[in-house]
């Protein structure tokens, strides 16, 4: 008897022995194309989430400038985040479109670490690509990528004195080294899942509370085009969880 080799490996269920996680993206709605259904399941179980932005997302639209889109953006992403529960979104006030992957982001996002105190910390695909493990998919944006690369090593940042010893001094954040995984939502190499039932309608809705942005990025009907991308993705994972739709994470452990 040979041993298939085609079977995907199952995803292992998400830890659930936390109290409160902190979300690090790059702009207002990142966190709803596909990790809110996630999110909805955490709040329903009395779990605090917090949201951290490092821009609004301001060079999205082509039609509004950047003085016009932010505060829109900005609303929506409060608006989007409440459906599911968080009532605590923050933005760094970073460029959109020109984040680049540096000390001050890894400070500022450390900072937030320290706030909090976060058990698990949610980011970004933070690889060159969408999708293609050996390589291929789309390519990923520069935004993505050095926020969630700052958000992995902000999680250690945040607990050594000695790396932005100004956090102390100017700003009393004593050290958090709490953080004990980082969560990578959108990755090629996903290792464990959330059940997606519970929360997909209020993933649904929270997706299109970024009316705006959706406008002019589809023709389609805005629902028609928020529920399909979302339960596909959650199809696609079904097939690594038991046939449960779920949202996939590549879990680090610290």
């Amino acid at each position: 008897m040979t041993e298939r080799l085609d079977q995907p490996t199952p995803l292992e269920p998400m830890p659930a022995d936390w109290q409160r996680a902190l979300a690090v993206v790059a702009h207002p709605d990142d966190l709803e194309y596909g990790g809110a259904a996630a999110v909805a399941h955490w709040t329903d179980g009395g779990r605090e989430v917090v949201y951290l932005l490092a821009t609004r997302g301001e060079a999205g639209i082509d039609t509004l400038p950047p003085e016009e889109c932010a505060p829109l953006r900005e609303a929506e992403q409060r608006a989007s985040a409440a459906v599911v529960g968080v009532s605590t979104v923050e933005f760094l006030d970073y460029r959109d479109g020109t984040v680049e992957y540096g000390l001050d982001l890894r400070r500022d996002i450390a900072a937030a670490i320290r706030r909090h105190r976060p058990e698990l910390l949610v980011t970004l695909n933070h690889r060159d690509t969408w999708g293609g493990q050996g390589g291929g998919g789309f390519w990923n944006t520069p935004d993505h990528k050095a926020v969630g690369r700052a958000a992995l090593d902000a999680a250690a940042d945040a607990g050594n004195r000695w790396i932005f010893p100004e956090l102390v001094s100017e700003h009393g954040l004593e050290p958090w080294n709490g953080v004990r995984w980082v969560a990578v939502a959108g990755s090629s190499m996903p290792t464990h899942a959330v059940d997606a039932g519970p929360g997909m309608e209020r993933a649904v809705r929270s997706l299109l509370e970024h009316k705006a942005y959706i406008d002019v990025l589809t023709d389609q009907d805005p629902e028609e085009y928020c529920r399909s991308f979302l339960t596909g993705n959650a199809q696609q994972a079904a097939a690594r969880f038991g046939g449960r739709p779920a949202v996939a994470f590549e879990l680090f452990s610290r």
